[in-house]
């Protein structure tokens, strides 16, 4: 494959890996990593499965880690109504969850888009979102390391890395967002009225960290990478994930294809300046820009090489689109995130009448740098163009504003919608497909000036 260009991306390519990756598995070409065939079959559609935990492993053993509480239940379908619990709790995750700051999903919490107000360009790490399949392992970052393994490499050899390995590398800093899949999920039902399964996420699965890592291609170099090569499939060192039924999924784990992990993937021990915290993916994550957030595999603990194309249920079964509008075995597996916008405001926010409000908020995209944002404060009849506080730039969100005085008191609905270097626009609605995948309509948030 050639190389993906580091400065566009090059989404084509992408799509063409893609629809080829589809083609292998439905012909039984792809390997298969610790599951049967006919058992992902019976889950192909399958969505918002329930999760436990299991001693059982896959593939090579974790390090020792700090007890955590079971995981709660992920699992139920978006409604039009938001929970807002007046506390936290949410079992298997380390850091505090302020109420203020954290709507809790299940195993999940949910960024709360007003506790960003006035935060700058980057999400302060005891702020951002957590998604959790399980628990929060707590590694001895003294004793981890990484095995990179596999027949992609020369020889079929191995590779060991601990976290001193990598910090004698070249070190890369990037700004990027980490955007679960399903961030927006709830809108499929609150706006469109249609059925979803999975988390009910509003805009907060979200967070743009500045982190800093090893290049995950100067890491498969060493390790002895050879041409030829076709995949690349990280895995994380959490607990199994075992559905509802009790198959038996194994650790998380998704391929890239090798020009992705080649270009700007990063294996990361930072973030805003920090070693790499527990519910982040500590001591070391992968990060790849743009694409969903099951692609940067949290607490990696081994990278295959493979020099067949691989397979995972994270790449083929839970991370594609199903629905009347897509083909009945699913879409191609998702890649690049899409084009979202947020306000900086509370649902049904109370605002003075007549007085001058500055309208804050956020907006990004997995295909480009966000070039415009437009705002409507009275349900879309008229829009104007807000003024951008970053400069765009690839895999990251800039932040915006637009003056505003309600005229009078009442209820008025806000809209923001972004424009990227693409040329997309945010759409008036998001094509439906079942498991609530990459929402990407203009949202209607509701004010109330008093």
């Amino acid at each position: 494959m050639s190389r993906t260009d580091s400065r566009t991306g090059t989404r084509d390519e992408e799509s063409v890996y893609d629809r080829r990756r589809l083609r292998q598995w439905l012909a039984g070409e792809a390997r298969a990593d610790g599951i049967e065939r006919r058992d992902m079959l019976r889950l192909l559609a399958a969505a918002g499965l329930a999760t436990t935990t299991t001693a059982a492993t896959a593939g090579f053993a974790a390090p020792a880690v700090a007890a955590v509480a079971a995981p709660a239940t992920d699992t139920g379908t978006a409604t039009a109504t938001t929970d807002r619990a007046s506390a936290v709790a949410v079992p298997g995750i380390v850091k505090p969850l302020p109420d203020a700051w954290f709507t809790s999903r299940g195993t999940n919490a949910e960024t709360r888009f007003e506790a960003l107000a006035g935060t700058g360009h980057h999400t302060p790490t005891d702020r951002f979102f957590v998604r959790n399949h399980t628990a929060t392992p707590v590694l001895d970052a003294n004793a981890w390391s990484v095995t990179v393994w596999g027949d992609g490499l020369a020889g079929g050899g191995s590779a060991e890395f601990t976290l001193d390995d990598l910090k004698c590398l070249p070190a890369t800093t990037r700004s990027a967002f980490v955007e679960c899949a399903g961030n927006g999920r709830s809108f499929f039902t609150t706006q469109q009225g249609q059925t979803v399964s999975g988390t009910a996420w509003t805009l907060g699965a979200i967070g743009v960290a500045r982190w800093r890592g090893v290049r995950l291609g100067e890491v498969l170099r060493r390790a002895g990478l050879s041409r030829g090569a076709v995949d690349v499939l990280p895995r994380g060192l959490d607990a199994d994930y075992v559905t509802a039924d009790g198959t038996n999924l194994g650790r998380v784990r998704r391929p890239l294809p090798l020009s992705k992990a080649l270009d700007d993937v990063l294996l990361a021990y930072e973030m805003n300046g920090e070693p790499l915290p527990p519910d982040h993916g500590g001591p070391v994550r992968v990060l790849v820009p743009s694409w969903i957030g099951i692609a940067s595999i949290k607490w990696v603990g081994d990278i295959e090489v493979s020099a067949q194309p691989l397979y995972s249920p994270w790449n083929t079964d839970f991370y594609r689109l199903f629905g009347d509008a897509y083909p009945a075995g699913g879409s191609a597996p998702l890649s690049r995130q899409t084009l979202k916008s947020a306000f900086e405001l509370p649902w049904n926010a109370s605002l003075e009448a007549t007085a001058e409000h500055r309208l804050t908020g956020r907006s990004w995209s997995g295909a480009g740098a966000v070039a415009r944002v437009d705002v409507s404060t009275d349900g879309g009849s008229s829009w104007r163009r807000a003024r951008l506080h970053d400069a765009p730039r690839r895999a990251d969100w800039v932040r915006w504003s637009a003056d505003w005085r309600p005229a009078a008191p009442g209820t008025y609905t806000l809209l923001a919608r972004a424009t990227d270097t693409t040329g997309r626009t945010q759409p008036q609605t998001t094509v439906h497909n079942t498991q609530g995948y990459l929402f990407d309509a203009v949202v209607r948030h509701p004010v109330r000036a008093v």
